[in-house]
């Protein structure tokens, strides 16, 4: 399949059938499999061959899910987690030891900014945080410790673009691994391991799924590292079910369908209303005035889903504009066919000081808008509403 385009992949990329010949792969929904002979079970147990044996290690769902997402990436293996912050926790305590130091992007997701600050201290595991803009100035929080760089582009929420080749050249002069969070741009958009990434990492339940219905995460990357992550999670348990893979593999069949109109509207939302009198800015990859827009069309097929602008009136103004909304829908998840809004100051980053947050771009009357795949004059109108 490898030779075949992204969409075919996608689609055609499935599970081997079983003796019923079915078209579409079946859900697997047991616990665990049956050996014929107690050498046979020996033999799975020694890796001795790919026989399933127990679904917290793999699955026929999990392992077609896991399979097109390497296709997709152009990874040479993976793993399946049962959400995107499991993939990203199961990841980096995989690959890190106590005393090892982490450098990653000052704006990520909330969650990912707690396990640095709060969870990793606690086993002897430092970071140290570089500007979305000045990526160059990574190496001067290198240190012999230091083990990752770990980033998201496009960042969550500010929506920063980071120059892949930037950082993966600082990564291999030093010996370090990359590690991308491609949430955001999907393999569709971008595809990080081309540029020199060591691990790609997805929160399946955003636009891998598409529709709000499942949890998911999935690692990506080289097989020998896949391997130690893939360990760490056999034992530790966060294993995505057989159904939520089955999921997952089937929403693959429309990602790029999908992706395309996500940005189409996206693309129209960030242009009409970029300008408006109540808004301080509005930042879309794909819009010229994005201050990373260059290294965007570069990296990037399209400038993806998410929307953000600021209200001039800060909290408030960010509070009452949600209020005001009504067809979009108020939820801190991302990626649905349905537009979605979101005010992290008063949310997502609420745990975050002021100072953290604008530092980081986030200002008090930001809004994060999931474009979703209704009509985009709609879409339009709602905004426009919210903010007269």
């Amino acid at each position: 399949m490898k030779d075949k385009s992204f969409e075919t992949q996608a689609i055609r990329a499935q599970h081997n059938r079983s003796d019923n010949n079915e078209h579409s792969v079946p859900v697997y929904l047991t616990s665990s499999f049956v050996f014929d002979t107690a050498d046979d079970m020996r033999a799975a147990f020694a890796d001795e061959n790919d026989a399933f044996i127990y679904s917290r290690y793999t699955n026929p769902n999990t392992n077609e899910f896991v399979n097109k997402m390497c296709l997709l990436e152009g990874a040479e293996a993976g793993v399946a987690s049962a959400s995107g912050m499991s993939a990203i926790y199961t990841t980096l305590a995989g690959l890190l030891s106590s005393g090892d130091h982490v450098i990653a992007c000052s704006s990520v997701f909330g969650a990912t900014h707690t396990i640095f600050t709060k969870y990793f201290p606690k086993w002897n595991i430092s970071h140290s945080y570089f500007n979305a803009d000045h990526p160059e100035k990574i190496t001067e929080l290198i240190t012999p410790k230091t083990k990752i760089i770990y980033l998201e582009t496009p960042t969550n929420p500010a929506i920063e673009v980071i120059d892949l080749e930037v950082v993966s050249k600082i990564a291999k002069e030093n010996k370090l691994l990359l590690v991308v969070d491609n949430c955001f741009a999907t393999p569709f958009l971008q595809q990080p391991i081309k540029y020199g990434a060591d691990i790609v990492i997805h929160s399946a339940t955003k636009y891998i799924d598409g529709q709000g219905r499942v949890l998911g995460g999935v690692v990506l990357g080289k097989k020998e590292l896949v391997n130690e992550i893939y360990l760490f999670g056999r034992i530790t348990g966060p294993s995505l079910s057989p159904f939520n893979a089955w999921v997952l593999s089937k929403s693959l069949e429309t990602l790029s369908l999908r992706m395309e109109r996500h940005c189409e509207n996206a693309l129209y939302i960030a242009t009409e209303v970029e300008g408006h009198p109540l808004l301080e800015f509005v930042k879309y990859p794909f819009l010229k005035s994005h201050p990373h827009y260059n290294i965007a069309i570069k990296q990037m097929k399209a400038g993806g889903g998410i929307v953000t602008f600021s209200l001039k009136g800060g909290f408030e103004a960010g509070k009452n504009f949600m209020d005001k909304l009504k067809m979009i829908k108020i939820s801190p998840n991302l990626g649905d066919s349905r537009t979605i809004a979101t005010h992290p100051a008063s949310s997502t980053h609420c745990k975050l000081s002021a100072q953290e947050r604008n530092s980081v771009g986030i200002t008090d009357g930001l809004i994060r808008i999931s474009v979703g795949l209704e009509n985009k004059k709609d879409i339009l109108q709602d905004i426009l509403q919210a903010l007269s």
